[in-house]
Parts: C-alpha cells; structure tokens; sequence
C-alpha cells in the first residue's frame, strides 16, 4: 500500500530513475505514491560525474537518501551517494519482500481494496512490516491473527497462503571429521556412521567426501545456536559407532 504522508528526513527509499538531466535526476518514490524527488549531480557520487548515464538509467531502481523535504513546495531533496552499497541491498530487498507478501495478502481478499488495505494497516500496525507479518504468522499459526480479531475463515486463508509461500530463515555452518576404520568392513561401517550423523541432523544435514579419511559435514538450521548444536550431536554421533567398530573418529570444526 502506498504511502500517503511524506518521507522523513534521513529515510532510505527506494525509487524509480525517471529523467536524466544536465544537473542532476529526477525520480519516483516508489513507497510514497510515485511522489516526484531530485538528486542534484553533486549527490550522485563522490568525484566530478563526466556523465550522469555512467551512474544511472531511467527506468533503474535505486535507494537514496532523503536530504530535506518541502511539502509546500512538494519538492524532496534526495543523495544516492550517502547510501552505502549493504544498506542499499538491504532496502531494495526489504521493499520487495512487502511486495510479494502485499500479493500473497491480495490472494485472501482479491475482490475488495479497501478490505485489503484495512487489513494490510492492520497488520503493518501489529509486526511492523507486512513481510514479518506473513512469517509470523508462518510461525505462530493462526493465533497470530485472531489476536487481531481477524474473522475465522479469513485467517485460515491467510495461514494457508503463509504457509504455501514463507520460507523460513535459516544458516549454515559447515565442520570436518575424520573417520578411519581398520576392519574388512570398514567402508561400511564409515557409510553407516555418517548416516547416524544424518539421523541426528535429520533434514539440514548434508555430508561431501573431501579426500581420505576427511568428509565435510554442512548443516543448516533456523539459527547459528541450533545449527552448532547439531554439528556437534552429528559428528559425536559418526564418532560413537566409529569406536564401537574398532575405528577412530576426530571433529574439526575448521581444518588445520
């Protein structure tokens, strides 16, 4: 939904390249209704710009800064310099994520705007962004919205659709054993040691022979204290049947 006040001084927004003139660009806001905004040449980047085409291009997403705003004149003073490159990632994903899960909620309510926009205020108003809304609902399940008062069968179809689109967050950590065994069976019994790690990891487990006796373990999790926690129960686990075989087993979280 867009917005309909105007940004604040120093807000990073995403906006559309519209015109390129000898002093400067002009572009959209895409969040505050296509609201009209400058960059003077001088905000472009750091150094003389020779040619303003070299930077940008009409038609290009871009996040800048906002310098000052007059709403009387309706004129925003915008710097794509003082944005550094992470922080523009950021935004842009930021601002595509409220994108799809704007069209992930018009899948609940496809027939009514004003519906869709009552219950999109709402949501932003309660997870503060329409994107964290959709994973906590992913999360908590239904209750998330019914705390909202948000009618039964409305919640149910947002839940489906949550649970149909949301992927969850999750790392990786990767570690190394070692695992040897002396016995005819041996490369057996090391398969069979390293699908125990697997039974402990369960789905986040991922194991890649990296030269003898070295296999690297990757596991992924929802965050870096589970997924080190399973690491470890993983790679204990390899170890234990490896010594209940005659074999020896070692843990590395990096290689020497």
């Amino acid at each position: 939904m867009p917005k309909e006040e105007w940004p604040e001084k120093g807000e990073l927004v995403v906006c559309t390249v519209r015109e390129l003139k000898t002093f400067g660009v002009f572009v959209s806001l895409e969040e505050y209704d296509g609201k009209e905004g400058f960059i003077h040449i001088s905000e472009v980047t750091t150094g003389w710009v020779k040619h303003l085409r070299d930077y940008v291009r009409p038609g290009q997403k871009i996040v800048c800064k906002v310098l000052a705003v007059d709403e009387r004149r309706g004129h925003i003073d915008l710097s794509l310099k003082a944005v550094k490159e992470g922080l523009k990632r950021e935004r842009i994903k930021a601002w595509k994520n409220e994108k799809k899960a704007r069209k992930w909620l018009s899948l609940a309510v496809p027939e009514s705007e004003s519906e869709l926009q009552e219950l999109e205020t709402k949501l932003v108003d309660a997870y503060g962004s329409l994107y964290d809304a959709f994973q906590q609902i992913y999360k908590s399940g239904k209750r998330a919205l019914s705390e909202l008062g948000i009618e039964e069968a409305l919640a149910d179809k947002i839940y489906k659709i949550a649970l149909a689109n949301v992927k969850p967050p999750s790392v990786h950590v990767t570690g190394y054993v070692e695992l040897k065994c002396p016995l005819p069976n041996g490369v057996e019994i090391i398969k069979n040691a390293l699908m125990e790690a697997k039974k402990v990891a369960k789905n986040g487990f991922e194991c890649s022979y990296i030269g003898a006796p070295r296999y690297r373990i990757r596991i992924t999790a929802p965050d870096y204290k589970k997924a080190e926690s399973l690491l470890n129960e993983a790679a204990n686990a390899a170890i234990e049947l490896l010594k209940r075989n005659e074999g020896y087993g070692k843990f590395y979280r990096n290689l020497p």
